[in-house]
């Protein structure tokens, strides 16, 4: 079992950039496969990145924008947030599970959330 703490979110304007960090205890994160997710008002759950080893794959809203990376030293899970917009608005969750996929639902581990809200 793994238990994950997000930070880093805020306030940011239309393309400034945040950095998210998911800090895990219990367990190693090079032993998961690690995802961020989000959740603005109103709407489901959806896929912003996940990373299998050192490669990252992302969802197209955030292609180009957004970088996952993880520093098994430090037990941590990155999301470099470049060029935001108002749309990037939501919580962001970071989850931890067996398949480096887009599906909520094979990632067991989650952590609380950290606010991200991009103003105009």
């Amino acid at each position: 079992q793994v238990q994950l703490v997000e930070s880093g979110g805020g306030l940011a304007q239309a393309g400034d950039f945040l950095r998210l960090s998911c800090v895990a205890s219990g367990n190693t994160i090079n032993t998961y496969s690690m995802g961020w997710f989000r959740q603005a008002p109103g709407k489901e759950r959806e896929f912003v990145a996940t990373i299998r080893r050192f490669l990252g794959y992302y969802s197209d809203s955030v292609k180009g924008r957004f970088t996952i990376s993880r520093d098994n030293a430090k037990n941590t899970l990155y999301l470099q947030m470049n060029s935001l917009k108002p749309e990037d608005t939501a919580v962001y969750y970071c989850a931890a599970g067996n398949a480096a996929v887009s599906d909520a639902k094979q990632y067991p581990y989650w952590g609380q959330g950290t606010q991200v809200t991009v103003s105009s």
